[in-house]
Protein backbone atom coordinates (compact mmCIF):
# COMPACT_ATOMS: atom_id res chain seq x y z
CA UNK A 1 0.00 0.00 0.00
CA UNK A 2 1.27 3.47 -0.88
CA UNK A 3 2.32 5.66 2.02
CA UNK A 4 2.14 9.46 1.80
CA UNK A 5 3.02 12.18 4.28
CA UNK A 6 1.75 15.75 3.92
CA UNK A 7 3.46 18.55 5.85
CA UNK A 8 1.15 21.12 7.45
CA UNK A 9 2.27 24.51 8.78
CA UNK A 10 0.51 27.41 10.42
CA UNK A 11 -0.95 29.37 7.51
CA UNK A 12 -1.43 26.37 5.20
CA UNK A 13 -4.30 26.67 2.71
CA UNK A 14 -7.09 24.42 4.00
CA UNK A 15 -8.50 23.17 0.70
CA UNK A 16 -5.08 22.22 -0.64
CA UNK A 17 -4.21 20.22 2.45
CA UNK A 18 -7.51 18.60 3.35
CA UNK A 19 -8.82 17.79 -0.13
CA UNK A 20 -5.67 15.91 -1.09
CA UNK A 21 -5.67 13.87 2.13
CA UNK A 22 -9.39 13.16 1.72
CA UNK A 23 -9.00 11.93 -1.86
CA UNK A 24 -5.97 9.80 -1.00
CA UNK A 25 -7.72 8.15 1.94
CA UNK A 26 -10.88 7.52 -0.13
CA UNK A 27 -8.64 5.61 -2.56
CA UNK A 28 -7.11 3.50 0.20
CA UNK A 29 -3.76 5.28 0.38
CA UNK A 30 -2.10 5.36 3.80
CA UNK A 31 -1.92 9.17 4.08
CA UNK A 32 -0.72 11.12 7.12
CA UNK A 33 -0.79 14.79 8.02
CA UNK A 34 2.40 16.03 9.68
CA UNK A 35 2.50 19.20 11.79
CA UNK A 36 5.76 21.12 11.60
CA UNK A 37 4.91 22.64 14.98
CA UNK A 38 6.00 21.18 18.32
CA UNK A 39 2.42 19.94 18.79
CA UNK A 40 -0.07 18.27 16.46
CA UNK A 41 -2.16 21.48 16.36
CA UNK A 42 -1.96 23.78 13.35
CA UNK A 43 -3.80 27.05 12.63
CA UNK A 44 -4.54 27.13 8.94
CA UNK A 45 -4.82 30.16 6.67
CA UNK A 46 -8.57 30.78 7.02
CA UNK A 47 -9.06 30.09 10.71
CA UNK A 48 -9.50 26.31 10.62
CA UNK A 49 -7.70 24.65 13.49
CA UNK A 50 -6.42 21.18 12.61
CA UNK A 51 -5.02 18.31 14.62
CA UNK A 52 -2.43 16.47 12.53
CA UNK A 53 -1.65 12.76 12.78
CA UNK A 54 2.04 13.30 13.64
CA UNK A 55 4.57 15.99 14.36
CA UNK A 56 7.62 16.35 12.15
CA UNK A 57 9.83 15.55 15.16
CA UNK A 58 8.06 12.21 15.69
CA UNK A 59 7.89 11.08 12.06
CA UNK A 60 10.19 8.86 10.03
CA UNK A 61 9.83 9.50 6.31
CA UNK A 62 12.11 6.71 5.09
CA UNK A 63 9.06 4.61 4.14
CA UNK A 64 7.35 7.43 2.22
CA UNK A 65 6.29 6.78 -1.35
CA UNK A 66 5.43 10.48 -1.64
CA UNK A 67 5.87 13.69 0.35
CA UNK A 68 3.43 16.56 -0.16
CA UNK A 69 3.57 20.29 0.44
CA UNK A 70 0.25 22.17 0.41
CA UNK A 71 0.37 25.88 -0.33
CA UNK A 72 -1.01 29.04 1.15
CA UNK A 73 0.76 31.94 2.79
CA UNK A 74 2.38 32.14 5.18
CA UNK A 75 2.12 28.32 5.21
CA UNK A 76 4.51 27.80 2.31
CA UNK A 77 7.03 30.21 3.82
CA UNK A 78 6.75 28.39 7.14
CA UNK A 79 7.35 25.04 5.40
CA UNK A 80 10.36 26.53 3.63
CA UNK A 81 11.82 27.74 6.93
CA UNK A 82 11.46 24.32 8.59
CA UNK A 83 14.80 22.52 8.39
CA UNK A 84 13.19 19.11 9.03
CA UNK A 85 10.90 19.61 6.00
CA UNK A 86 13.79 20.72 3.80
CA UNK A 87 15.87 17.73 4.92
CA UNK A 88 13.01 15.25 4.30
CA UNK A 89 12.22 16.70 0.86
CA UNK A 90 15.91 16.63 -0.14
CA UNK A 91 16.27 13.00 0.98
CA UNK A 92 13.08 12.06 -0.90
CA UNK A 93 14.37 13.74 -4.07
CA UNK A 94 17.82 12.17 -3.79
CA UNK A 95 16.17 8.75 -3.40
CA UNK A 96 14.23 9.35 -6.64
CA UNK A 97 10.90 9.19 -4.82
CA UNK A 98 7.76 11.21 -5.50
CA UNK A 99 7.17 14.78 -4.30
CA UNK A 100 4.18 17.09 -4.71
CA UNK A 101 3.74 20.80 -4.07
CA UNK A 102 0.81 23.08 -4.88
CA UNK A 103 0.11 26.83 -4.97
CA UNK A 104 2.98 28.73 -3.30
CA UNK A 105 4.68 25.56 -1.96
CA UNK A 106 6.76 24.94 -5.13
CA UNK A 107 8.92 27.77 -3.75
CA UNK A 108 10.29 25.18 -1.29
CA UNK A 109 11.30 22.91 -4.17
CA UNK A 110 12.73 25.87 -6.10
CA UNK A 111 14.84 26.93 -3.14
CA UNK A 112 16.25 23.41 -2.83
CA UNK A 113 17.16 23.27 -6.54
CA UNK A 114 14.74 20.39 -7.13
CA UNK A 115 12.92 22.13 -9.99
CA UNK A 116 16.05 22.91 -12.00
CA UNK A 117 15.40 21.75 -15.57
CA UNK A 118 11.85 20.59 -14.73
CA UNK A 119 8.46 21.74 -15.97
CA UNK A 120 6.35 23.04 -13.08
CA UNK A 121 3.38 25.19 -12.17
CA UNK A 122 2.42 27.26 -9.14
CA UNK A 123 0.18 30.08 -8.02
CA UNK A 124 0.75 33.07 -10.32
CA UNK A 125 3.36 35.36 -8.81
CA UNK A 126 5.40 32.54 -7.25
CA UNK A 127 7.04 31.42 -10.51
CA UNK A 128 10.09 33.63 -9.87
CA UNK A 129 10.84 31.46 -6.81
CA UNK A 130 10.80 28.20 -8.80
CA UNK A 131 14.51 28.46 -9.56
CA UNK A 132 15.45 26.80 -12.83
CA UNK A 133 11.94 25.56 -13.67
CA UNK A 134 10.02 25.99 -16.90
CA UNK A 135 6.75 27.57 -15.72
CA UNK A 136 3.74 25.91 -17.40
CA UNK A 137 0.73 27.80 -15.98
CA UNK A 138 -1.20 24.48 -16.06
CA UNK A 139 -3.64 23.28 -13.38
CA UNK A 140 -1.05 20.65 -12.51
CA UNK A 141 2.20 19.55 -14.09
CA UNK A 142 3.95 16.21 -13.74
CA UNK A 143 7.63 16.00 -14.64
CA UNK A 144 9.15 12.68 -13.68
CA UNK A 145 8.63 12.10 -9.97
CA UNK A 146 7.54 15.70 -9.26
CA UNK A 147 3.97 17.02 -9.44
CA UNK A 148 3.12 20.67 -8.92
CA UNK A 149 -0.30 22.30 -8.77
CA UNK A 150 -1.48 25.80 -9.54
CA UNK A 151 -3.73 26.67 -6.60
CA UNK A 152 -6.97 26.02 -4.71
CA UNK A 153 -9.16 25.41 -7.79
CA UNK A 154 -6.66 22.82 -9.07
CA UNK A 155 -6.84 20.73 -5.93
CA UNK A 156 -9.16 17.99 -7.20
CA UNK A 157 -7.41 17.43 -10.57
CA UNK A 158 -4.05 17.57 -8.72
CA UNK A 159 -5.28 14.98 -6.19
CA UNK A 160 -6.51 12.60 -8.90
CA UNK A 161 -3.18 12.97 -10.73
CA UNK A 162 -1.34 12.08 -7.51
CA UNK A 163 -3.40 8.88 -7.34
CA UNK A 164 -2.27 8.09 -10.89
CA UNK A 165 1.35 8.60 -9.88
CA UNK A 166 0.80 6.16 -7.01
CA UNK A 167 -0.55 3.48 -9.37
CA UNK A 168 -4.17 4.08 -8.43
CA UNK A 169 -5.61 5.31 -11.73
CA UNK A 170 -8.66 3.04 -11.49
CA UNK A 171 -9.44 4.40 -8.03
CA UNK A 172 -8.98 7.96 -9.34
CA UNK A 173 -11.48 7.31 -12.15
CA UNK A 174 -14.00 5.81 -9.71
CA UNK A 175 -13.62 8.80 -7.39
CA UNK A 176 -14.05 11.27 -10.25
CA UNK A 177 -17.38 9.64 -10.97
CA UNK A 178 -18.47 9.14 -7.34
CA UNK A 179 -17.49 12.64 -6.23
CA UNK A 180 -19.36 14.16 -9.21
CA UNK A 181 -16.14 15.58 -10.66
CA UNK A 182 -16.94 14.22 -14.13
CA UNK A 183 -20.34 15.88 -13.97
CA UNK A 184 -18.73 19.18 -12.95
CA UNK A 185 -16.32 18.99 -15.86
CA UNK A 186 -19.14 18.17 -18.35
CA UNK A 187 -21.21 21.26 -17.45
CA UNK A 188 -20.12 24.52 -18.94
Amino acid sequence: MAKVYEFIADGTEEIEALTVIDVLRRAGVEAYTVSINETNEVNMSHGVRMTCDLTVADADFSDADMLLLPGGLPGSTNLNECEAVRKAITAQFEAGKKIGAICAAPLVLGGLGILRGKRATCYPGVESQMTGAEYTHELFTIDGNIITGEGPAATLPYSFAILGMLGKSAEAEALKEGMMFNHLMSTK
